[in-house]
């Protein structure tokens, strides 16, 4: 081992610099990582193969999208060409049960290649960002340690920021402030009484709070032991990602700089100081096609006996309830749960309007988050934007090629870009205008089958009639 501190994690070396972030305010500048003698410490990877190489870091593929874009596809055929395992960054496909809704891989996709981070936890558990962060960065350094090319693929942005940047040195709470925290909420929580909640937050210290999503008790909480931990709120604690953000604010601010130079010049210069050589790539198609394949996707998974319906009717059997938890917040799964329960409170009955005015519920939460997804992603740099719309053996080509050069310099071709921002008028036009189609469920009778299963699973002896479905 060179001359760096000696310490080891997830088999990477650090080594202490005092220059590289000399501009940055280093008591505010958290890494997941500790200091020592107010020196910085950061990562970088070595490669225990060759000691040729021993100073050349491991190169990690990244790839993103907004829900049906085609990523999962894009992953598992790379996986295949490259020698690749992919790890799963997506928030809903780490609980077991959740298959149709998360359109977790298929059986035959695992066998064909190894997936990781799936079915990790029960619905009525939590998973956090930070468990995310710990056991991602643990598979990476397994995958590469046999020789394969870590693929990380999924929709969820914080995963991924954490991921790839490193998670706020935030405090983690001891069991006797954690059962604390649980007590001074539960009262709450049993009552739904979600305002008096938050307050209960402001008033402790994080004017943040007012801000967080109905009925997230999971942040709630979290948020609360920080303080009672900490005596900050979380917001205090300063995230890797934007101290690397501010490194370049001054080159984003010169309009002179088009697609093309932030997407491919800035998000190599980010990539030179993390620990991994990170290749990250944002596969997705206009807006308006996306609109109509979630509208479709909605639907497809509402057929069948065993749909997204009959998952959620599971979860309700469980004693869950809407957003009650991570799983039961997300995008679907709510709206079903919500749906069915109005259903069992009318004794297993459903009337065509109700079924129909879940469905566009459904296909209207579902484009909302394919509109954040994309704006979220507008402002992360080191992606590389890819039109989903072409040839995936032109995108697999490209990604492949870029994965073997030595260069180390991205560019997309024109002919692949996928642009951040709507181009036209008319675009935009449509996009205001946009109603969904339906392929399947257009007349009233069109969803009989639907109610049908209504009937026979949600009227009275419900939980046995879905157990024997």
């Amino acid at each position: 081992m060179s001359s760096g501190l000696g310490l080891r994690t997830w088999g990477l070396r650090f080594i202490s610099t005092t220059e590289r972030f000399s501009s940055l305010p280093l008591r505010d500048f958290r890494f997941s990582v500790s200091y020592k003698h107010n020196k910085l410490l950061t990562t970088c990877c070595s490669n225990t193969s060759d000691s040729k190489t021993t100073n050349k870091k491991q190169k990690v593929i990244v790839i993103s999208g907004p829900t049906g874009a085609g990523k999962s596809k894009l992953a598992l055929e790379l996986a295949k060409r490259i020698n690749g395992e992919i790890i799963s960054a997506d928030s809903v496909q780490v609980y077991q049960g959740l298959d149709i809704g998360s359109a977790k891989p298929s059986l035959s996709d695992r066998k064909d290649v190894p997936h990781h981070l799936l079915d990790l936890r029960p619905p009525f558990e939590e998973y956090s960002v930070g468990q995310f962060f710990e056991d991602t960065r643990q598979v990476t350094e397994e995958i590469i340690d046999n020789g394969r090319v870590p693929i990380v693929a999924g929709g969820t942005g914080l995963y991924l920021r954490w991921y790839i940047y490193g998670k706020p040195d935030v405090p983690k709470a001891s069991p006797e402030i954690a059962s604390q925290v649980q007590l001074e909420l539960s009262e709450f929580q049993k009552n739904e009484d979600w305002e008096a909640a938050v307050q209960l937050v402001v008033k402790a210290g994080d004017s943040k709070a007012e801000e967080f999503a109905l009925n997230d008790w999971y942040r709630l909480r979290r948020s609360l032991e920080i303080i009672r931990a900490s005596g900050s709120p979380p917001s205090a604690f300063r995230v890797p990602y934007e101290s690397y953000k501010q490194q370049y604010q001054s080159k984003l601010s010169d309009d002179s700089l088009d697609d093309t130079v932030s997407g491919d010049v800035l998000g190599e210069t980010l990539s030179q100081d993390l620990d991994y050589d990170f290749m990250c790539f944002f596969l997705s198609s206009q807006r308006l096609d996306l609109y109509r394949m979630i509208d479709c996707r909605c639907e497809d998974m509402l057929s069948g006996s065993d749909g997204i319906l009959a998952e959620a009717s599971r979860l309700l059997d469980m004693g869950l309830l809407p957003n009650s938890y991570s799983a039961s917040r997300a995008i679907g799964y709510r709206q079903a749960m919500e749906y069915l329960l109005r259903c069992r409170e009318q004794g297993g009955r459903s009337s065509p309007q109700d079924f129909y005015y879940f469905l566009t519920e459904f296909q209207k939460a579902s484009r909302n988050f394919v509109k954040r997804q994309r704006t979220w992603y507008r402002n992360e740099l080191i992606y590389h934007w890819l039109d989903a719309s072409k040839p995936l053996e032109k995108v697999l080509d490209f990604i492949s090629a870029a994965y073997h050069d030595q260069t180390g310099n991205i560019v997309v071709p024109e002919s692949l870009r996928m642009k951040k921002e709507l181009s036209n008028r008319k675009q935009i036009s449509m996009l205001n205008s946009y109603r969904s189609k339906n392929r399947y469920f257009v007349l009233r009778e069109d969803c009989s089958d639907v109610l049908d299963w209504i009937r026979r699973t949600q009227g009275q002896n419900s939980e046995v009639v879905c157990e024997s479905s």
